[in-house]
């Protein structure tokens, strides 16, 4: 929501009016000097929007303030040019409108298109947070990251590596949107309070970072001739690209990452494009592992998640190069979700192994649901609330 500056005006007034925290607002307008504002400059409120109100007669502006627990003078922020004094019937004036509910819903298929919607909206009611592309699929697909917070404590959170793991992103973005409730509106989730984190922690979400193959397996392949022929032809002659986990070249982005490569690519023994375990014909070839290996590299972060589906297990370790207290994360993760904890899945180059074989940091990768990928959307709610523990389990942990 934009307020209009007018003399004597100040961010902490804003802060106060109202009640959001004093520094989500200085992080929502970066590049304002809080102590130099400008009459008539617009600045932005966290966790507010504004919604249209008719005058009918006989309304007063106080009456409606009251009716909608907002002072007098939250009105007139956002009306900068209304007269009290000369309201007419059939005016329509804005009216602030605090978020207290979930703008996200992702309990249904959630593909790229509702994906970068959901996240141009959090941006525009949540503008503390910054979004921008770490790089393009290979069909040129923007691959967002949102980054929360400004503290020392780096954390990642990604989802659908995989494309028949879709539902992963919609669970990570359901978590995103909870977080900022929480922080915008000074509330809990399971009894933390969430500003803490916010203040301590950078948190880095890449969603999606495989689009191209998500929008394959939920919509078919496109209607570019060629490629829809060579990907038919990749799918064994079919058209059902429900089981397909690679990305739109056929390369598995899990197994695209230089920690021991080699064997993995020996393990899989797949030496063609296909649905899955193809390697690729090296380490780091495709657009989006390259997009995903240049991110870490520049963030530095302190912890990864990478979530996939299923089994209800969370891989912690990597050939005895996972630091100590790894098992310590571990074992909270499994404690506030039920999941088991396993050391090793047997396998090698994925995104998890090379970032504990590289930084020597704890790595996971959470495996959520249980079932035959694509998981149903049916269990979306049980999912999101077992995996809600470790999504706040890698903030304090």
């Amino acid at each position: 929501m934009d307020v209009f500056v007018r003399q004597n005006d100040s961010l902490w007034y804003y802060s106060q009016l109202f009640k959001v925290n004093y520094q989500l607002i200085i992080d929502s307008n970066s590049g304002i000097d809080p102590l130099a504002l400008m009459i008539g400059q617009q600045i932005k409120i966290p966790g507010f929007t504004t919604t249209g109100y008719s005058i009918k007669q006989g309304d007063s502006l106080w009456a409606i303030a009251r009716s909608r627990n907002l002072s007098l003078d939250a009105l007139f922020l956002v009306n900068p040019n209304l007269n009290p004094n000369a309201l007419q019937s059939g005016q329509t004036i804005s009216v602030p409108l605090r978020i207290t509910w979930r703008l996200i819903q992702g309990n249904r298929e959630y593909d790229y298109g509702t994906m970068m919607t959901d996240v141009r909206r959090l941006k525009t009611i949540y503008p503390f947070i910054k979004t921008s592309p770490i790089g393009d699929s290979v069909l040129e697909r923007d691959i967002p990251e949102v980054l929360i917070g400004n503290g020392n404590k780096r954390v990642h959170y990604n989802g659908s590596f995989h494309a028949n793991e879709w539902i992963t992103t919609p669970v990570i973005m359901t978590f995103l949107n909870d977080y900022l409730l929480a922080i915008t509106n000074q509330a809990d989730i399971r009894g933390l309070d969430m500003f803490p984190f916010y203040q301590q922690t950078m948190l880095s979400i890449v969603p999606m970072v495989n689009p191209d193959g998500v929008e394959l397996v939920l919509k078919g392949p496109p209607a570019d001739e060629s490629l829809r022929g060579r990907l038919i032809e990749w799918n064994n002659g079919s058209e059902d690209f429900s089981g397909w986990k690679a990305n739109i070249n056929g390369v598995d982005l899990n197994d695209q990452f230089p920690a021991e490569w080699e064997l993995e690519q020996a393990r899989n023994n797949v030496t063609e494009p296909g649905p899955a375990n193809y390697p690729g014909e090296g380490p780091l070839t495709q657009p989006e592992a390259i997009a995903m290996s240049e991110l870490t590299k520049k963030r530095d972060f302190d912890k990864v998640l990478a979530f996939h589906t299923q089994g209800e297990v969370i891989f912690w370790g990597f050939e005895g190069l996972e630091p100590p207290e790894s098992e310590t994360i571990v074992n909270e993760f499994a404690r506030v979700s039920g999941y088991e904890p396993v050391k090793s899945a047997n396998s090698y180059a994925g995104y998890k192994d090379w970032f504990i074989q590289d930084w020597r940091r704890p790595g996971f990768t959470v495996e959520l649901g249980k079932g035959t990928n694509p998981l149903p959307i049916s269990q979306f709610d049980e999912i999101y609330q077992k995996s809600l523990g470790i999504f706040l389990a890698g903030l304090y942990m």
